[in-house]
């Protein structure tokens, strides 16, 4: 079946599930006289409660995507709804604060600041929203705590483990109390354990009603995921249900077992 059969069946959840759709997105860049199409007519509706992995090899339009369901860039054309509000038109300010409310983001390089401790690095989405200091600590502790880490709130980054800074980065995606989570390639920097720790609790955010959209290169990853959407030339060429889907829980424990034993036998 050629790219173009494959991606008219892209899958449509029902007007009263979902939760970021795109239409006819394009985004075109203009680099000195030359224009780059890195997205050119993407459609794709993702599902309330859903854990979905965009995929697709450097220079598919993957991130340009991402940026752009999650509200960081514009689309050249199209339109981009949120919860059923079209966004694509809003100003800066507007964005912002539909960002700020409904959309929690996941990065590849954490984005700690460094002379900042935990709890205050996972409070800071908390000040842009001009919540009170004692609701952001508390909200703070929370989200510490519910991805492992409440006993490492006053730690500095360096003070923490790769694995560490990832699950204080999940922790700031979460202390909004957003709908939606994207992570972009959020196991790049880790190493297997401590990716698949990140994985389980971005899998345990989704048990919990929370849709998660994950940007990654590696197959493995995106299995952790119930549905694959490809990505080529800025075309989707590719949207599938996962069969066998990867649980994360298992896959540390036995992940775990090998490095311990790995560590012994030196």
């Amino acid at each position: 079946m050629d790219a173009e059969s494959v991606a008219a069946e892209v899958r449509n959840c029902d007007e009263r599930n979902t939760v970021l759709e795109a239409r006819g997105v394009t985004k075109r860049y203009h680099l000195g006289e030359v224009d780059v199409h890195a997205l050119r007519g993407v459609d794709l509706s993702i599902c309330q409660g859903q854990m979905m992995a965009i995929m697709g090899p450097s220079g598919s339009g993957k991130s340009t995507l991402m940026h752009i369901i999650g509200l960081l860039d514009r689309p050249s054309t199209g339109t981009v709804m949120v919860e059923g509000e079209e966004v694509s038109q809003m100003l800066p300010n507007e964005l912002a604060a539909v960002r700020n409310r409904r959309i929690g983001f996941v990065f590849q390089s954490f984005n700690l600041l460094a002379r900042t401790t935990a709890l205050a690095n996972v409070e800071l989405p908390l000040v842009y929203a001009g919540v009170s200091a004692a609701e952001r600590v508390t909200r703070a502790r929370a989200a510490l705590e519910k991805v492992g880490l409440g006993d490492r709130i006053g730690h500095l980054p360096n003070q923490l483990s790769g694995g560490q800074q990832q699950r204080v980065a999940v922790a700031r995606a979460l202390v909004t109390d957003p709908s939606i989570v994207l992570a972009d390639e959020p196991t790049g920097n880790l190493d297997s354990v401590s990716g698949v720790e990140v994985m389980r609790i971005l899998q345990g955010l989704n048990e919990q009603g929370i849709t998660v959209v994950l940007v990654t290169h590696d197959e493995t990853v995106a299995r952790h995921a119930e549905r694959i959407v490809r990505l080529r030339d800025g075309l989707l060429v590719a949207d599938e249900e996962v069969e066998q889907r990867h649980v994360a829980t298992a896959h540390v424990d036995g992940a775990g077992e090998a490095a311990l034993a790995e560590r012994t036998a030196s």
